[in-house]
């Protein structure tokens, strides 16, 4: 009486309910499968068979009724007759093969990479990248494993590490200077996508795309390159020049008095600070060396005589020298 009071298992299927989930197992535990029950996979799913273990079958989407033909493998690990009728127990897994899209990855620090430019740059990056279960038989063997449920997020951490770990070597390999990345990020995405295909590969993945948003500098680094490309841009004066006189143009009309006066003070202002900004840039010749200041010569008509303190001439009725201030017999 115990076995006919035992629970048959005639419809095997999984309805997701759950947008994180990669792989559920089937709940079977005391019940057993019915021979010539219904396993239905649906499109996006893959569903694996593990009898003791073992991976006994691997199924894509499609509606099948379970027997020995559809079980070879199952049949012979258990060393059924071809005619058997009696039900079986194994672990039934689904995969979610659906493609995971909008997955976010992005450096915690910056890395350092050799540029030909600015030598040694630390840099940060992000972006976003999609992939889906290629292999279940891999992913079971490798990555999920018994577990009754798999989630997007316990996979996670472990793809961002690895494309960040990837990053240095793919970005320094491209030969593309810094400030050339932001034009090439198409190129890098898809350096990056070679490269990382083979490492999802090997844990039953496939990664379908791979989209770097965005690449830039610490805080710190980024001002001072804005500083440079600062320089850069008013490299030429005359240009400048012209630039800051326009500026003031208006600044000067709106002054009191307005008119033709404002626009000329605005004008001459803006001359005077570019020509010395010119001269400032331009080498200054060296210094002619000053001739020695001649004595002064005595004055017309008046006799003179030597100061007693500096020796310098004065006239003759001077009781203090002017030019020492040293009194005189």
């Amino acid at each position: 009486m115990s076995f006919f009071s035992k629970q048959f298992i005639d419809v095997i299927q999984w309805t997701e309910s759950d947008d994180s989930v990669l792989a559920w197992r089937f709940p079977i535990q005391d019940q057993e499968i019915q021979t010539g029950a219904k396993l239905t996979v649906r499109d996006s799913q893959l569903a694996v068979f593990v009898n003791e273990g073992r991976i006994a079958d691997v199924f894509s989407p499609g509606l099948y009724t379970l027997s020995t033909q559809t079980l070879p493998l199952l049949t012979d690990l258990l060393n059924w007759d071809k005619l058997f009728k009696s039900p079986f127990k194994s672990d039934v897994y689904f995969y979610s093969s659906r493609l995971r899209i909008d997955q976010k990855w992005g450096t915690a620090t910056p890395i350092t990479i050799r540029d030909r430019e600015f030598g040694a740059v630390r840099m940060r990056a992000y972006g976003i990248y999609a992939y889906h279960i290629a292999d279940p038989r891999v992913f079971y063997e490798k990555v999920s494993g018994s577990r009754e449920i798999y989630r997007v997020g316990d996979l996670e951490g472990q793809l961002r590490n690895t494309i960040v770990g990837q990053m240095t070597t793919a970005f320094a390999n491209a030969n593309v200077n810094f400030i050339d990345m932001a034009g090439s990020q198409a190129q890098l995405g898809q350096t990056m996508l070679t490269a990382l295909r083979p490492v999802f590969g090997d844990l039953g993945l496939s990664l379908e795309s791979f989209v770097v948003e965005n690449i830039s500098l610490p805080e710190e680094l980024q001002k001072m390159l804005d500083q440079r490309i600062g320089m850069n841009m008013i490299g030429d004066l005359n240009r400048y020049t012209q630039f800051q006189v326009a500026q003031s143009m208006p600044i000067a009309a709106a002054n009191e008095g307005g008119g033709a006066a404002g626009i000329g003070a605005g004008l001459g202002a803006g001359m005077v600070m570019a020509q010395q900004m010119m001269n400032a840039m331009q080498p200054q010749p060296p210094a002619a060396p000053q001739a020695p200041a001649a004595p002064a010569a005595p004055s017309a008509g008046g006799a003179t005589k030597f100061c007693l303190n500096c020796g310098k001439p004065i006239p003759k009725a001077a009781r203090f020298c002017p030019e020492c201030g040293g009194a005189q017999q």
